[in-house]
């Protein structure tokens, strides 16, 4: 069929035809066996013949608006450019689906913490990729990235963790030469503020969650699961630390936890008597290496959240994490009159910074010294004695000056 090519003639093509348009040389009209009508352009690159597609009939394609971009299109051809290469680079470029699970198996899965990559996981599935999964990695954009930050704003902690992981997944994509240098998106996009969280658990508390946990036992309740918080009480080590402890990284004649790897690598803890005795009463299963035992045979406890709200509920607690176990671990330590040093030794820091934020918890030595001073006038105030409160008052300038 010969003429221009117009509305008539493409309602009139039938299945497995392809007209051309007279007016426009390589624009025309294929049309598929299930009917489906795109318009295309054909041109020569050389000695090789190539098609583009230009798009289906149908808004926004019509004979005039698809005619128009053929020749848009022509243009660049005539500059030098493969359109038909490009488009197909275009279909080719990796999606950030595809190189979000390339991104855990070629380097989470290697470098990154058994804990670390199960978190980068859990956020990309339920909060990244909903949002960009569908995009070219290549093609995302800060806008992108913003927008995914604001819409978290409700979980302001989890936002963040989530701009730091894609900041440094296209610090990846860059490494690897899905994108160029210098374009990371993730960048510029300003953080949520966070506010430090400080729970420590009063003596009252921890009565309370004592009672709890016996409680717990009375009804006879998952012993792993109460002997896991206990230990976290008594050692103030991390949670996962106790979850996937094994029998063989416990030394009960050096009386420590012999860690091979942890957050801050190897490590070893303390064990005071009352974690010994935790570690000496309870079960061992045949074939399960570890010493918090879980459903599946010969593996560890997965979920302590669970059981730990119901806990917590019970001791009236409901806003104590399992982590502030650990800080009132320390917050015990302070006031028992512990050096900074040793509580981070026994917390196992890498970092004196990290210790540090314990360290308002301990008595100001200014608030010691006023006490004294205090003591000293009340006493002369209330001395009837003209002499004794001459001498008190030497005995608190004497004080004064020792400040």
């Amino acid at each position: 069929m010969a003429g221009k090519l117009t509305k008539r003639a493409v309602d009139a093509t039938k299945a497995g035809e392809t007209v051309w348009d007279s007016e426009l040389r390589g624009f025309g009209l294929r049309v598929f066996k299930g009917g489906t009508k795109s318009y295309v352009l054909k041109y020569r690159r050389g000695p090789v013949q190539r098609w583009v597609t230009i798009g289906r009939h149908g808004a926004p394609w019509t004979p005039d608006t698809a005619r128009k971009e053929a020749k848009r299109l022509i243009g660049k051809i005539g500059e030098g450019k493969d359109q038909a290469g490009e488009r197909k680079d275009d279909r080719d470029a990796e999606s950030f689906a595809t190189f979000a699970a390339r991104y855990l198996t070629d380097y989470a899965d290697l470098h990154k913490k058994a804990a670390s990559r199960q978190e980068d996981g859990r956020l990309l599935e339920k909060c990244i990729l909903p949002a960009l999964g569908r995009l070219k990695v290549r093609d995302i954009q800060r806008t992108d990235i913003a927008k995914l930050h604001r819409d978290m704003k409700a979980t302001p902690y989890q936002a963040n963790r989530c701009l730091a992981l894609l900041s440094h997944m296209f610090k990846k994509a860059e490494a690897w030469g899905i994108r160029p240098d210098h374009s990371n998106p993730a960048t510029n996009v300003e953080k949520y503020k966070e506010k430090p969280r400080k729970r420590y658990l009063s003596m009252d508390e921890l009565t309370r969650l004592g009672q709890a946990l016996h409680q717990d036992e009375i009804r006879e309740r998952n012993p792993f699961v109460i002997a896991a918080i206990r230990l976290l009480m008594f050692t103030g080590a991390r949670h996962g630390e106790i979850l996937t402890l094994q029998w063989d990284h416990v030394d009960f004649e050096g009386r420590l936890l012999r860690l091979p790897d942890s957050k801050t690598g190897e490590k070893t803890i303390a064990l005071p008597a009352p974690a010994l005795e935790i570690l000496a009463n309870l079960p061992r299963q045949d074939g399960n290496p570890h010493v918090i035992c879980g459903v599946v045979a010969g593996a560890h406890l997965v979920n302590l959240q669970k059981p730990w709200r119901r806990i917590r509920k019970a001791a009236g607690l409901d806003d104590v994490r399992l982590h502030d176990l650990r800080h009132s671990f320390a917050s015990v330590a302070v006031a028992g009159g512990m050096s900074l040093p040793l509580i981070g030794s026994l917390l196992g820091h890498s970092q004196a910074q990290t210790t540090a934020r314990y360290a308002h918890l301990a008595d100001d030595p200014r608030l010691a010294a006023a006490e004294k001073i205090a003591n000293t006038i009340e006493s002369a105030l209330d001395c009837d004695d003209p002499t004794t409160k001459t001498k008190a008052f030497a005995r608190t300038d004497k004080v004064a000056k020792r400040v």
